[in-house]
């Protein structure tokens, strides 16, 4: 089923800064407002953007009503996920699910963000943008044209339709299971993933192509949950995989490399039976540069070529 794709950004439209998960340092704010407004977006700060619960981005229900209130709202365009961290998947009990799915419209952010693209894509039926966020990649010194200019694609050309998913020029990829598929894009954050299995949130991935990237998991943590993936029956649903950057993934003892896997060797002992095309070292994740996905558009991944396209 195709989803419904929302309308692009143009200059001069309004977007929404939120934090549906942790919260943001007060240094980083302005920075982020500013990042934004260069693009020529007008923007609005949810009051998530200056509250502080602990580690969380204010209360849960202050999280979901401002989640639901941007959507609701008919003179904000869009929404950007200003930061990640932690906090999403305690919010989506209370979203309007059938609020936002009668109000589409773009959706940005990564990492803890992917609870929430997992569910506005399978339960509200349109596109959200795997992408960069305000308060950590756009105000960083080393933020480059090639993550600027898939960001801004993903928010002012949203069909997509044609445009290979490309690594910045000198970076391969890897073939870890060659072969082509086509399906629906999903996925993101590993983590975020393998905790919606057994939840009324739980990751659709049949006949789907699932894309997967985390930060500061050894090597044993991977494994362990592309180890829950399969058992749980997703991974042999799938009709093909894309492995992102797999930032500080290191050794799990590293006084004793001999205790250790690589995460190369975990990759062929779990994903390569799968008899799926597997792509490794695609340039997305916890790392710069950065491409931005287009979560539930059709793509057709080649791992022999090492190509990804977005179709439909």
């Amino acid at each position: 089923m195709s989803l419904v794709i929302p309308k692009a950004l143009k200059k001069g439209d309004t977007v929404a800064l939120i934090s549906a998960s942790g919260a943001t340092a007060p240094e980083r704010l302005q920075p982020a407002i500013e990042a934004v407004e260069k693009l020529g977006f007008h923007v609005v700060v949810g009051e998530t953007c200056r509250t502080r619960h602990g580690y969380l981005a204010g209360s849960d229900e202050l999280r979901a009503k401002e989640v639901n209130e941007m959507f609701a709202n008919p003179d904000i365009d869009g929404i950007f996920c200003i930061r990640g961290g932690y906090g999403a998947t305690r919010i989506l009990p209370m979203l309007d699910l059938e609020m936002i799915k009668n109000n589409p419209k773009v959706f940005t952010g990564y990492s803890d963000v992917t609870a929430l693209h997992i569910v506005l894509n399978q339960h509200c039926n349109f596109v959200t943008y795997h992408t960069p966020m305000p308060a950590t990649e756009f105000i960083k010194p080393e933020m480059d044209d090639y993550t600027w200019d898939y960001f801004i694609t993903s928010v002012t050309n949203t069909e997509w339709n044609g445009y290979f998913l490309e690594n910045k020029l000198g970076e391969m990829r890897t073939t870890i299971t060659p072969g082509s598929a086509t399906g629906q894009l999903t996925g993101g954050n590993l983590t975020l993933v393998a905790a919606s299995l057994g939840t009324p949130y739980e990751i659709d991935v049949a006949g789907k192509i699932l894309f997967l990237e985390d930060i500061d998991e050894n090597v044993q943590r991977v494994d362990r949950m592309l180890t829950q993936l399969k058992l749980a029956g997703k991974l042999d649903q799938c009709a093909g995989m894309i492995l992102g950057a797999w930032t500080d993934c290191g050794l799990l003892d590293r006084n004793h490399p001999e205790n250790n896997l690589t995460l190369a060797e975990v990759f062929d002992e779990i994903l390569a039976p799968l008899g799926i095309p597997v792509l490794g070292d695609v340039t997305c994740g916890h790392v710069l540069p950065t491409l931005s996905l287009p979560l539930g558009k059709t793509v057709k991944l080649d791992a022999t070529k090492q190509t990804i396209e977005v179709v439909g």
